[in-house]
């Protein structure tokens, strides 16, 4: 069974840093693209950033210039990297991967999420 988990979030303050951790793991064949949304409680969930197997980001415009997507195929993790956060990237952060199992078809899989709050 295909299962992501999410790892590195927390409360930091305004401007600071946190790396967040996603390894999928089970019996798989192959991982296209993965990546990062987020949520906030009555909000619908939003895209965050994205990285193809062969290393192409897309990043939301919230994102750009602060945060890092990048990935590890040996691993099967995708990281990503949030410096100068702000009080409004406060959210539950959920990782996703496109995935082929070995045994069936491929799919679109996600993490139980992990809270990033940013407070002082």
């Amino acid at each position: 069974q295909v299962q992501l988990l999410e790892s590195g979030g927390g409360l930091v303050q305004p401007g600071g840093s946190l790396r967040l951790s996603c390894a999928a793991s089970g019996s798989i064949s192959s991982i296209s693209t993965m990546g990062w949304h987020r949520q906030t409680p009555g909000k619908q969930r939003e895209l965050v950033a994205t990285i193809t197997s062969g290393g192409t980001t897309v990043y939301a415009d919230s994102a750009k210039g602060r945060f890092t997507i990048s990935r590890d195929n040996a691993k099967n993790t995708v990281y990503l990297q949030m410096n100068s956060l702000k009080p409004e990237d406060t959210a539950v952060y959920y990782c996703n991967a496109n995935i082929k199992p070995r045994f069936r078809s491929r799919g679109d899989y996600w993490g139980q999420g992990t809270q990033v709050t940013v407070s002082s």
